[in-house]
């Protein structure tokens, strides 16, 4: 098993370790609910290490990254993050990322601590069809971690001893803190306001240490993938492997808005466009328990005495204190309002399809 550079620390925090991935995470340190409530409400430091990073090169860099995504990066202004997947030739999500433009021939990239390996060499592969473009795992060399919650921009102004308001949502820049470089981009995987930081590896505990330090009074707390799961998916956010896959096409999920049909020719575009044109026969909707009961991956969504499709994602949702998930299901039940059976165990449990996100906050 893999561990980031912040294992010891996960255990003098008596952290809950558990396998995720390949790599040794924590789960949690207090609780779930109450790590959850915390970055709701304040602040949250997360171990993300494990999620994998690239450098794309060259000066065919963007007609690669182009090439591999469905949305359209050629819209991105130096120094800005896009959301997006890449696509099989089938039009099947390989994985979700989010891509990086310091510049035209210079880009990074995060990818799914599941899909690294198998992101790598298919990127590989489709770089060799431009020259000079040159791939680089940076994994190992450049750790991350996030701080996320309604307190974060205070609390990392708190530790710089700098002002972050140039730092707009969905856009990175470079800093320095005694002698530490780093990157700091404003995204997150949790619904609220937050920052990503991209640290040199032998600077990773220093850091960790030093924005617990200065702001454990403030109430800052380190969080775990437990509170990291319930965090976005009460913000509609999707998990790879769970709400999608290779077998799942944008157009059948909550991120279609992803797939800009306008640009040049694109992985899987083909595919995703006749998909569009007569129509997708399943849809990812959320949705609300009436009844009591917790949906978990995989549960059988019935429609009457017809299975129309199953859970991808469930679970209690601390801030809205309900039961929330969400279904691949047949596109002709995927409307809001409408009422569905959700199989646990051995009895079915109304659901009803609603809007998402469950919760929003007020970034």
């Amino acid at each position: 098993m893999k561990k980031t550079l912040l294992y010891d620390i996960h255990l003098k925090g008596n952290a809950k370790m558990v396998s995720f991935h390949d790599y040794v995470m924590p789960l949690y340190y207090d609780t779930i609910i109450n790590e959850h409530h915390c970055v709701r409400k304040n602040a949250g430091l997360f171990d993300i290490s494990h999620m994998g990073r690239f450098e794309i090169a060259g000066e065919n860099a963007l007609r690669f990254i182009q090439h591999i995504i469905t949305n359209d990066a050629g819209k991105l202004k130096d120094m800005q993050v896009q959301y997006s997947p890449a696509c099989n030739e089938q039009g099947g999500i390989l994985d979700d990322i989010l891509i990086y433009k310091w510049q035209p021939d210079h880009f990074m990239m995060v990818v799914n601590c599941a899909n690294k390996e198998k992101d790598f060499a298919w990127f590989q592969r489709q770089a060799a069809i431009y020259p000079r473009v040159e791939l680089m795992d940076v994994t190992d060399a450049l750790s991350l971690i996030a701080l996320q919650g309604p307190l974060s921009s205070h609390m990392l102004e708190n530790t710089l001893g700098r002002k972050l308001d140039c730092l707009k949502r969905f856009h990175f820049g470079n800093f320095v803190w005694d002698d530490i470089r780093m990157i700091i981009s404003r995204t997150g995987y949790t619904g609220e306001d937050g920052f990503e930081i991209f640290v040199n590896a032998q600077h990773l505990v220093k850091l960790w240490n030093l924005l617990m330090d200065k702001n454990c009074r403030s109430g800052l707390k380190p969080a775990g993938l437990g509170a990291r799961d319930t965090l976005r998916l009460e913000a509609g956010l999707l998990l790879y492997g769970n709400d999608m896959d290779e077998t799942v096409t944008p157009l059948e999920t909550t991120i279609d808005w992803t797939v800009k049909f306008g640009k040049d020719n694109f992985l899987g575009k083909d595919a995703l466009l006749r998909q569009k044109q007569r129509g997708v026969d399943r849809k990812l909707a959320g949705f609300e328990m009436l009844d009591r009961g917790i949906p978990r991956h995989g549960y059988p969504v019935f429609k009457g005495n017809e299975i129309i499709g199953k859970v991808t994602s469930g679970s209690f949702s601390p801030s809205t204190n309900k039961n929330v998930g969400l279904c691949l299901i047949k596109s002709s039940y995927a409307k809001v309002g409408e009422e569905l059976q959700i199989q646990i165990r051995d009895a079915h449990y109304l659901a009803r399809v609603v809007k998402t996100p469950f919760y929003k906050s007020k970034i």
